[in-house]
């Protein structure tokens, strides 16, 4: 059925194999596709690889998007046709096909990339450094709150082939890509000038570029987070930017300013103008005169119907009170695949749902080898997803929008090992923008003990984000508050005589005295009812996690 509606008879056309990711069709011949679905992926949810797209076939939509790639490599002087080398590995190429998404589910673009075989490079030979930086999470959310808190508006560009202007070092030959190989010089190949996608080095070769190209152009680089770059004009007016690959996410105090750096980039690189910020990263962004809402609702939804969750029954939390997980629960053993897959997708979604952190984390610790009891829980989580998955975080404008932060911890939480939880929050006034449920790496003999490890991994993050701020000229003049709920380990923040309860605790722990001392933090107390991380170390009650979840501006979606 499916070759006759292509128009096929009864065999596809030359160069046509069944099962294979990517295709290489025949010459000028864009309906040779072979293409299958690719497993939902959570680390990166921006594209979502297509099934045949019988129209684009018949509109020769597929042929257009390679013509382009080729274009754009052209016009870049990517490549220069020389003589086949002797002594030097050739590196294949092979066309990937994928069809881009908008947030509301509608296509975007259907996109040809000319990827080399980077697998058959060798270090040391045709590369040598790789690693290139891209902005975190906790910045993304910052700079929407800043953005929120300043009546901002924030924007979006997209680098067409951004690869392809990496310039490169090391000397890289590539053949000739099929479809478009020069008549009479069949035996040439290329030696690339640029990057192109699929090398080692692409990333690092791009990232280098326009980094180089911003510092140019007067703006700084963070010290503290290398993708966040900052421009002033003046006494009072900025230009923030993040960069994420080949993404960019902009907002300025001077709508004049936004708009020069807009023409600037679009004539130094080919961009696509998306206006304002609405879909980055998987990542849903409503703007509006009440504030900044930012969710993964079509995320959720995606997430839900790809392991038939979508009509479940929702559940009022993410968690059970009293369920205790172990390793060895004597239950039968569930398919570690199909676990990974769906807990590797449900820590994504934690990026505007800090509700779900905590169960989160604690069946991500069973990945290697789950139980029917592990799945359970895993079940729970999407039921409750499936109950909130309109949810979000909301960003509204304060008077005041300081760095406070709540530190928590439970004690030997975990069956297994008997190791703690550390739980921390930040807010830039009432707007959350950093989070973390996390493990303990030493077993704690207290609950002192355990609540101070805890208060010194969150007094890490706050010097951190006091930084970033401090880079955003939203400069922290005062003591950062970490509210804590364990009136002990205030004292053992500010008493520097060892005894029995921190004498053998590890060096690094006490690093949060000397941030005590310096006056960068200062430890409050908080009554349990109030501490709001307590949502990150352990399961709660109906009515204590809404309390909390409302504090987290956890919610649906503005109007």
């Amino acid at each position: 059925m499916i070759l006759s509606s292509l128009g096929w008879a009864d065999a596809p056309p030359q160069g046509f194999v069944p099962g294979l990711a990517t295709f290489s069709p025949a010459p000028r011949r864009p309906h040779a596709m072979r293409m299958r679905s690719v497993p939902y992926k959570a680390h990166h949810p921006l594209s979502v690889w297509s099934m045949w797209d019988l129209a684009a076939v018949k509109e020769n939509i597929w042929q257009d998007a390679m013509d382009e790639e080729i274009r754009v490599i052209k016009k870049n002087r990517t490549w220069e046709l020389v003589d086949r080398p002797k002594s030097k590995d050739i590196i294949g190429l092979k066309w990937v096909y994928k069809t881009k998404f908008n947030e509301d589910g509608s296509i975007q673009k259907h996109k040809a990339r000319l990827v080399a075989k980077g697998y058959s490079q060798q270090p040391g030979i045709d590369f040598n450094e790789t690693f290139a930086p891209v902005v975190r999470m906790e910045t993304i959310r910052t700079v929407l709150a800043l953005a929120a808190q300043l009546k901002t508006k924030v924007y979006q560009l997209d680098a067409k082939s951004a690869f392809l202007n990496g310039e490169l070092e090391e000397e890289v030959y590539v053949e000739q890509p099929q479809g478009y190989v020069e008549k009479g010089r069949e035996d040439k190949v290329y030696r690339l000038r640029k990057a192109l996608y699929g090398l080692k080095q692409a990333l690092r070769a791009w990232n280098n570029k326009i980094d180089h190209y911003f510092q140019q152009n007067g703006f700084t680089r963070s010290l503290s987070e290398p993708s966040l770059y900052l421009k002033k004009e003046g006494t009072h007016d900025f230009l923030i930017l993040c960069l994420y690959v080949d993404d960019l996410i902009y907002t300025s105090t001077n709508p004049r300013m936004a708009e020069v750096f807009k023409k600037n980039m679009m004539k130094e690189y080919e961009m696509t103008d998306l206006g304002t910020m609405r879909y980055f990263l998987g990542i849903q962004v409503q703007q509006s005169d009440e504030g900044i809402f930012i969710s993964q609702g079509k995320y959720a939804e995606n997430l839900l119907k790809k392991f038939n969750m979508l009509k479940s029954k929702p559940m009022d939390t993410p968690m059970a009170i009293n369920l205790k997980l172990t390793s060895n629960d004597g239950a039968p053993k569930f398919d570690a695949s199909i676990y990974k897959s769906v807990v590797g997708s449900l820590i994504y979604l934690t990026n505007t749902r800090p509700d779900i952190v905590h169960a989160v984390s604690v069946v991500s610790r069973f990945m290697s080898d789950p139980s029917n009891h592990h799945f359970a829980a895993v079940k729970r989580i999407l039921r409750y997803i499936q109950g909130t998955k309109g949810y979000g975080i909301r960003y509204t404008q304060e008077k005041k929008a300081h760095l406070v932060g709540y530190t928590d911890s439970d004690w030997a939480g975990a069956i297994d090992d008997r190791k703690s939880t550390s739980g921390y929050v930040f807010f830039l006034g009432s707007k959350v923008i950093s989070w973390s449920s996390k493990k303990q790496s030493i077993v704690a003999l207290s609950t002192t003990e355990a609540e101070y490890i805890s208060a010194t991994s969150a007094a890490c993050e706050a010097v951190w984000i006091r930084r970033i701020l401090a880079d955003l000229r939203q400069e922290q003049n005062t003591p950062t508050k970490l509210y804590c709920d364990n009136m002990s380990t205030i004292a053992m923040t500010k008493n520097p005589v060892f005894h029995s309860r921190s004498k053998h605790i590890e060096l690094r722990h006490h690093f949060i005295r000397k941030l005590v001392e310096d006056g960068e933090i200062e430890l409050k107390f908080c009554g349990t009812d109030e501490q709001i991380a307590d949502v990150f170390t352990k399961a709660l009650p109906r009515e204590k996690f809404y309390y909390f979840r409302e504090r987290l501006n956890v919610a649906g979606q503005m109007h």
